[in-house]
């Protein structure tokens, strides 16, 4: 088995999860007659993205490691997860604006200037595929390292060298 297959499987999960997610936030109309809210509700993404990286460093952590892991082992799995993440955000990106909501750019910015206080062209020079790409690896790559940090630090777990005799 390849070593990195879980993260790679967790990796596609996560970036599934996300195309999950905007079509929720899509059909709910937080895109367009909702985009006030989008903001605020997009955080809640948060909830699965912890809990797809537990499952993920647990799925390794029992199917590579036995059962048993030190802190390092953990993050390392966290961060091929972070990696792989990382390199599809772009395509990720490209697909929710491009398929999933074409309009997000074009409504976004129109209430970041009648109701956000920016200017034309500073919505236009942030709220665009280019820059979202570009935002979504950053913060794919700082929140991944976060994630894999804390996650592994609670589910290490390392062999006893105890053997019950004195």
């Amino acid at each position: 088995m390849n070593r990195f297959a879980i993260e790679i499987k967790w990796g596609i999960i996560y970036s599934c999860a996300v195309l999950a997610w905007m079509s929720f936030e899509k059909a709910i109309g937080l895109h367009d007659e909702k985009i006030d809210r989008h903001a605020n509700f997009t955080l809640l993404f948060a909830i699965p993205s912890i809990a797809i990286f537990v499952l993920a460093i647990l799925d390794k952590k029992r199917n590579y490691y036995s059962g048993y892991f030190k802190w390092k082992d953990g993050f390392k799995s966290g961060m091929m997860v972070t990696m792989i993440v990382v390199i599809l955000s772009p395509v990720i990106q490209y697909i929710i604006h491009t398929l999933i909501t074409p309009d997000f750019f074009r409504n976004v910015i129109e209430y970041s200037v009648n109701h956000g206080g920016m200017k034309r062209e500073e919505a236009e020079g942030y709220f665009n595929l280019k820059n979202y790409m570009i935002q979504s690896v950053i913060s794919a790559l700082v929140m991944g390292t976060i994630i894999s940090a804390l996650v592994s630090v609670f589910l290490r777990k390392e062999k006893s060298n105890f053997t019950g005799s004195y």
